[in-house]
């Protein structure tokens, strides 16, 4: 044991495992060992794939590659452009595009024809089970249950064995957001909309209150209100915005989806991050245009070109306070914007509040040695948290850095550069271009935490 972690042991630290021998591993370690897969991990194991002597492996809980197996709306379509993919961005010869994908299932040049404004959810999951079924280093059925430090490297134990790594990336994705009154009523009545498929509650002919107001909110709106015979005779549409906002898809708005933007995000003091936050929140979490074109062109028709059968009520600047399971149903509560409540009742409640990260079980081993802050986890520029590991053995995060590296962290347009700069991280020189990419504005930014440049860290060189 070095001198290191003998301190970190006197100080109240776990002491590592002692394991075995370091002449009696029987396969070399890994370069990374990634927990979940889904988009972000996906995207990591696709631009590891090509890298020469570079050892990885994925691990994945869940039998098969799902992507919101809960809400896969046939009509539900991507906020962001097809080349935004997995790899494109970073290595767009990659086998790995989603063009190769729409080359090699034979529907190019049908695509190129439809010219779709945006492509759906649906074939974005088509194309993301496409690439993890050709990676060999993505392991399904596998559920890593601990990470620990062994004999100098991090043990990741899963039911049938353990993998030794240099690296751990952890993308175990983000939890349902479920308001506290709601949580105990969860059931077939009382679910979040990632749910929704898997559940399928019964709502023909029935009372539905839908809850939230962005983009999934306004999906299942849309789908209930086009249901008719299978649909519910009375929604109830509440919202905490003060009306139903569109999604900021302009030009100069979605340079905040630059690297060069999270770069001088980065350099920002924290309140001032936290400011920008809430002043961007628009640019990720509004409604497409196109839907709320839609929701508004079906209302309209529901109005005066049908005959009457469907209810609604929408309710802007509503926030959902209170829930009670009563005789013959449920009662909502909602608190109106400026003081006084609203009492609905109704028989389904769906809850399209969003997501939070929650840090993975498996990291519980290790968290008195991670260094934490107000805002989470402390990430670097290359995505690896501070923590009292010993040299040259690193922990990666994705999809867990929105304070400190701004609105498009938890976002899939960055997937590819966020991945990109992982594996130069791991290897310790740059196998990919992860520079600043050319855009209208000139933010600033003082490289101080170049992850290239930062010779504190001790990281292998050897690809």
């Amino acid at each position: 044991m070095n001198n290191q972690f003998a301190d970190q042991r006197i100080s109240g630290h776990p002491a590592p495992r002692r394991g075995r021998p370091a002449d009696e591993w029987s396969e070399p370690a890994f370069d990374l060992v990634g927990i979940g897969v889904g988009p972000s991990n996906l995207s990591l194991a696709a631009l590891a794939d090509p890298v020469p002597g570079l050892r990885a492996a994925f691990l994945e809980t869940r039998p098969t590659f799902r992507w919101h197996p809960g809400l896969l709306d046939n009509d539900a379509l991507m906020q962001t452009s097809y080349l935004k993919d997995l790899v494109t961005p970073v290595d767009p010869t990659s086998r790995y595009s989603f063009l190769s994908f729409l080359r090699e299932t034979g529907r190019l040049y049908r695509f190129v024809v439809a010219n779709p404004d945006h492509v759906s959810r649906v074939e974005f999951e088509q194309y993301y089970r496409w690439v993890a079924q050709q990676l060999p280093s993505v392991r399904f059925d596998t559920r890593a249950e601990s990470v620990e430090l062994e004999n100098g490297l991090l043990a990741v134990r899963t039911a049938r064995e353990t993998l030794y790594a240099r690296s751990v990336v952890l993308a175990t994705g983000l939890t349902p957001n479920i308001p506290a009154c709601a949580r105990p009523l969860l059931g077939d009545d009382v679910l979040h909309a990632s749910d929704y498929d898997l559940i399928a509650p019964h709502v023909a002919g029935r009372r539905v209150v839908v809850v939230g107001g962005g983009q999934t909110g306004a999906e299942l709106f849309l789908r209930l209100v086009r249901a008719k015979a299978s649909g519910p005779r009375e929604i109830t549409w509440f919202s905490s915005r003060p009306n139903f906002l569109p999604l900021d898809d302009t030009p100069f708005t979605n340079e905040l989806f630059f690297p060069n933007y999270v770069e001088h995000f980065r350099d920002l003091p924290s309140a001032r991050r936290r400011t920008a936050l809430a002043q961007q929140r628009l640019a990720s979490d509004g409604i497409d245009a196109g839907t709320l074109a839609q929701l508004y062109q079906r209302l309209y028709a529901l109005d005066f070109l049908e005959e009457p059968r469907l209810s609604y009520r929408l309710r802007p600047g509503h926030r959902l306070v209170a829930l009670t399971r009563q005789t013959g149903g449920l009662e909502a509560v909602a608190e109106r914007d400026g003081g006084g409540r609203e009492t609905v009742q109704a028989d389904v409640i769906v809850l399209c509040t969003g997501f939070a990260y929650a840090p993975p079980a498996c990291l519980a081993p290790l968290a008195d040695w991670i260094r934490r802050t107000d805002d989470g986890y402390h990430v670097g520029g290359d995505f690896s948290i501070d923590w009292d590991g010993p040299p040259g053995r690193s922990i990666y995060v994705q999809n867990a850095a929105r304070l400190s590296h701004g609105i498009a962290d938890p976002n899939l347009s960055l997937a590819a550069w966020r991945s990109a700069v992982i594996v130069n991280s791991v290897c310790g020189r740059p196998v990919y271009d992860v520079a600043g990419c050319s855009a209208a504005i000139e933010w600033p930014h003082d490289p101080k935490d170049q992850p290239e440049a930062n010779a504190a860290r001790e990281i292998r060189s050897e690809f």
